[in-house]
């Protein structure tokens, strides 16, 4: 099913098309924490954004940008602010589409469906994985926190991409090891806790300290 991010401060009209998109069959989630954007776009992990530009704290080509820097998703403009200066600037902000307040929702949902056949008929979907505002892009094992991008090594990679798929659960040293063997290249116990305090000091570093917590004989983990 695919899923699409509400972005709209007007409860009454995030409400309203969430149960009309709902009512198609598809996924909808509004966001809550205005603030927080990228980080409810991340847990969702959706299809499609539906993006007002006028909205509390930053607007809605602040967060196109910030999305942009992890995903390629689309994302479509709803705005009262229809002029020709606003849609060209979403457009060139990284928007794919603009619908103008007031709009009908039959209207609006045969553009969300035209959007989805066009970018997803042939296209795969790409995982994003989120935890305390890093970002891990699973299509090209890249790291982002706070609009910075964290170099990591394959090792880095494999090691975070298992602990944040299992958010909140230990994975095991045996387990780590095993995605370790995947580089073809030689893997102990010590080799794991290099690479592991190598990633932990390149996280904290970026400002994540204690971004991966130790579980004395079970494992390591993120929550």
């Amino acid at each position: 099913m695919y899923k699409i991010l509400i972005v709209e401060d007007d409860a009454t009209i995030a409400e309203a098309i969430r149960k009309h998109i709902q009512s198609w069959g598809l996924e909808a989630r509004c966001v809550e924490d205005f603030r927080n954007v990228l980080a409810e776009f991340a847990a969702l992990d959706p299809q499609l954004v539906l993006l007002d530009i006028a909205l509390p704290f930053y607007n809605g080509y602040h967060w196109c940008g910030e999305i942009r820097k992890v995903s390629q998703v689309p994302i479509m403009f709803i705005s009262s602010a229809g002029d020709n200066m606003n849609i060209v600037m979403a457009m060139n902000m990284g928007g794919d589409d603009f619908i103008a307040k007031p709009f009908d929702l039959n209207v609006l949902t045969a553009k969300i469906q035209a959007i989805l056949r066009r970018t997803y008929h042939f296209a795969g979907q790409v995982k994003i994985l989120e935890h305390r505002g890093a970002l891990l892009n699973t299509a090209d094992a890249s790291l982002t926190y706070q609009g910075q991008h964290i170099e990591l090594t394959k090792n880095d990679y494999r090691i975070l991409q298992a602990l944040m798929e299992n958010k909140g659960r230990v994975v095991s040293r045996d387990t780590l090891m095993q995605r370790l063997w995947e580089t073809d290249s030689f893997v102990d116990e010590n080799t794991l806790t290099v690479n592991m305090t190598r990633l932990r000091k390149k996280l904290e570093a970026a400002g994540l300290k204690d971004f991966i917590l130790t579980r004395k004989g079970l494992g390591y983990l993120v929550e």
